[in-house]
């Protein structure tokens, strides 16, 4: 009669090739390695966070748990749909609806024993200081630069004499990837790299307007051209079903009108919210690498990534690893600001706007200071009402050359600092 092995979360098996790595030292382990036990109960020990449970967050996890770590807690404030179950394996038909968070957690705790998913259905900004402070290490598998400013942000202000979080992130765009780490205020932070990010490229408007080419420029036209046009003021939102089905049902119709197949509902979100699909196996090659930085960094057995890697796989397997540099200027981990240059004879508004168009500063609502007063506070209301006439009066009459002009914005839990010299 044959026996069956079952492996416990102790059977020497069970982390035989872990092992391999933490009982002998390597040609590159760190001078504080000590092979043996203690790098494996370390990593048992460390208590680690995921951000994020979709494509990536998911092998991310998957991951972690497989290779030793047993406290991890998982936020994520999304809900399954029926379009993640191509690529985000730990959900099922059953759970859409449901919490990606939870429903991941479960999946991973119910296939690897001695793992403990704590998880947290909420947006990252719910949680305070002292929830972040408790994580040795923090890993991100977001699809929001939102969110990947905010987090970093916090835990460059969290370092102190005790304190000392790195920051693992990982992101994927179609069959290319990257994955980077930051030591918060000793290597670049997110915020240092923010002028890597590509613009959206822009469609000429005439193109919309008169000559469409593509189903792209149709499901274009109908949200820049004829949504201002038949609904006013009624902002656009890409979240809402109706909305979506509003601007793919005028699409459709332009489309038809020039003979342009292939404009769909699924065509018509992507386009809107500028997603880019998603492909499993780089999600996996990605994961992997985060998660393999984890592992260097809780056990030192090898040095860590420094401190930024790019893969990518739309036309063979290409890796390219580089040292991005800290920026003096970077209003997060450095010391300086930045210089600006303002048109005198623009407005503030025509300011606002300058700057929530530029990717390194990604401004959704923004309120402005100078060093001796308040130029535009968005909130709250009555003060907002009483600085909204300066966003009609001319730069040079708020502001003088060499102010150093400060920008919030709910979005970021740090200002931006601008010395301002007139064009």
């Amino acid at each position: 009669m044959a026996t069956t092995t079952v492996l416990t979360t102790e059977s020497p098996d069970r982390w035989k090739y872990l092992n391999n790595i933490l009982t002998r030292s390597g040609p590159y382990t760190d001078e504080a390695f000590t092979p043996g036990d203690f790098p494996k109960q370390f990593l048992a020990d460390a208590k680690i966070l995921v951000i994020g449970a979709g494509g990536l967050g998911c092998e991310i996890l998957k991951n972690l748990a497989l290779s030793g770590f047993k406290d991890i807690h998982v936020i994520d404030m999304d809900t399954i749909d029926i379009s993640n179950l191509n690529r985000q394996f730990l959900f099922r038909e059953a759970d859409v609806g449901k919490s990606k968070a939870e429903v991941a957690a479960a999946f991973v705790m119910k296939r690897v024993r001695g793992v403990k998913i704590t998880p947290f259905n909420c947006a990252i900004q719910d949680k305070d200081d002292d929830y972040y402070r408790q994580f040795k290490i923090v890993v991100c598998g977001l699809d929001s630069v939102e969110a990947r400013r905010w987090i970093n942000a916090t835990l460059v202000n969290l370092v102190d004499d005790e304190t000392l979080i790195p920051l693992i992130d990982g992101g994927t765009e179609g069959f290319k990837g990257q994955a980077r780490v930051m030591i918060p205020t000793i290597s670049c932070c997110y915020e240092c790299t923010l002028d890597m990010l590509t613009p959206r490229a822009a469609v000429p408007l005439c193109t919309l307007a008169s000559i469409p080419r593509q189903p792209a420029h149709c499901i274009e036209w109908a949200s820049v051209i004829q949504w201002p046009k038949e609904k006013g003021d009624l902002k656009l939102d890409t979240d809402d079903p109706e909305h979506i089905s509003w601007l793919y049902t005028q699409a459709l119709g332009r489309a038809k009108e020039f003979n342009i197949p292939g404009v769909t509902y699924a065509m018509t979100q992507g386009v809107v919210k500028n997603i880019i699909p998603a492909i499993a196996s780089t999600n996996a090659i990605i994961a992997a690498s985060c998660c393999n930085e984890a592992l260097k960094l809780a056990t030192t057995a090898a040095p860590y990534l420094d401190n930024y890697m790019m893969y990518t796989g739309d036309e063979s397997i290409y890796t390219y690893t580089f040292q991005h540099e800290k920026k003096e200027e970077c209003p997060v981990c450095g010391n300086l600001p930045q210089n600006l240059t303002v048109d005198p004879e623009s407005t503030l508004e025509q300011l606002m706007e300058k700057l929530q168009e530029r990717p390194e500063t990604t401004l959704k609502k923004p309120s402005f200071r100078t060093s001796s007063k308040s130029l535009y506070l968005q909130a709250p209301k009555q003060l907002e009402e009483q600085t909204r006439p300066n966003l009609e009066k001319k730069c040079k009459e708020l502001m003088e050359e060499g102010d150093e002009l400060s920008i919030s914005d709910p979005g970021m839990p740090f200002n931006l600092r601008f010395i301002i010299s007139f064009s």
